[in-house]
């Protein structure tokens, strides 16, 4: 039973985002044509809903694909069990990534069990549940999506983030109105128990709107998106900051490991001497400015994938969420890393160069001297 007065959920969603690394790149096309021979229903490109294509665009839309609903039994705060069904997607990047969303719908839900509905889902399906239906999902899709695939990727890293979205509630509400009189804190914290003001701040410091009944409020790993219009394109681009972690993220563990084994590679060929050190300097250079080329391509290509331009709405919370995933932050890493190893291959072609510039230098005195003793015993 509802407290009296309460606000109530009169239609919304629980949103739950999980995502992987697959591959390299996904072949978005051979990819669809291989999900419709496997399963016989198509995929959708997915584009911005609400938002004119030359204000935001991807580069390159996404492919939705449709998995089957997801019966799930929930423990909730009154240790009470509760059957729920879920709606699941898989959305690919070209990127290499996957997006696996679990949607709740809801009708007619007050706050507090809206609130506790989505921490009794996040418990369960969550980052601290344990539970393996995620990891279980991502197997089902190589199977028919092995041929789109450019070199697979089996990646321990992934993210997640929990959405509460909101259609409508049961009285007019402004998005001001939501912040002052509604507690945000259980939904976007978890947390039970009240928090200081300075940390309430904190929590709620992240939040937009654009019309006066809108509100998105943004958090590392939770967010609230109140909407009448039904809009998706402020889920869409928080979904997509979130992808562009995951890449980077993988990328700077790949440059973190690579670079103890670049030290080792350069220390143990500048000990090595003789006719061919040059040649396996070259070879080690060779080798670093490949992977200082691909990781940067890939990197410029992560940047783009989302181009905003004219909305500036959703630019700032583009930019916000960015900010606030550390996008930027461990996007800064990797190019510190890539010139470690652009400086590295650098010096390793000028070193191999002055080693083939002394054998040159050998060799030539080397054949003097040979035609000075060849002159002297034919004289």
């Amino acid at each position: 039973m509802q407290p009296q007065g309460e606000v109530v959920v009169t239609s919304g969603d629980i949103i739950v985002y999980r995502l992987f690394e697959l591959a390299d790149s996904i072949n978005l096309d051979l990819a669809e044509k291989h999900w419709l021979e496997h399963t016989g229903s198509l995929g959708a490109r997915r584009k911005l809903q609400a938002t004119p294509a030359k204000a935001v665009a991807y580069n390159v839309p996404p492919v939705v694909l449709t998995l089957d609903p997801l019966p799930l039994k929930l423990r909730t705060e009154d240790q009470a069990a509760r059957n729920v069904e879920a709606q699941v997607t898989a959305r690919l990047y070209d990127i290499g990534i996957v997006t696996l969303t679990m949607r709740f719908s809801v009708s007619h839900l007050g706050w507090h069990a809206y609130s506790a509905l989505l921490n009794a889902i996040n418990a369960t399906v969550g980052p601290t549940s344990g539970s393996l239906l995620w990891r279980d999902m991502v197997k089902a899709l190589r199977g028919p999506l092995d041929g789109a695939l450019d070199k697979p990727i089996d990646s321990p890293l992934e993210e997640d983030y929990i959405v509460g979205f909101v259609r409508s509630f049961d009285r007019p509400l402004t998005g001001q109105q939501i912040l002052n009189e509604i507690d945000l804190v259980p939904l976007l914290s978890g947390e039970t128990l009240p928090l200081s003001e300075r940390a309430r701040q904190d929590l709620l410091r992240n939040h937009f709107s654009y019309y006066l009944d809108d509100l998105a409020v943004l958090t590392w790993d939770r967010a609230l998106v109140v909407d009448p219009r039904g809009d998706s394109d402020v889920l869409d681009v928080v979904e997509v900051a979130n992808a562009q972690l995951l890449e980077i993220s993988y990328f700077n563990k790949l440059l973190t490991d690579e670079l103890p084994r670049m030290y080792d590679l350069v220390e143990t060929t500048h000990r090595s001497s003789g006719l061919w050190s040059s040649r396996r300097l070259a070879g080690l250079a060779r080798r670093l400015y490949t992977l200082f080329a691909e990781v940067t391509e890939v990197k410029e290509h992560v940047d783009n994938v989302l181009t905003v331009t004219e909305d500036v709405y959703l630019a700032r919370i583009y930019a916000a969420s960015l900010t606030l995933f550390q996008v930027n932050a461990v996007g800064n890493a990797v190019d510190q890393k890539l010139a470690i190893i652009r400086d590295t291959y650098m010096a390793l072609y000028d070193d191999a160069s002055g080693g083939r510039a002394d054998a040159m230098e050998i060799a030539v005195v080397a054949l003097i001297a040979l035609e000075i003793i060849l002159t002297l015993i034919h004289w």
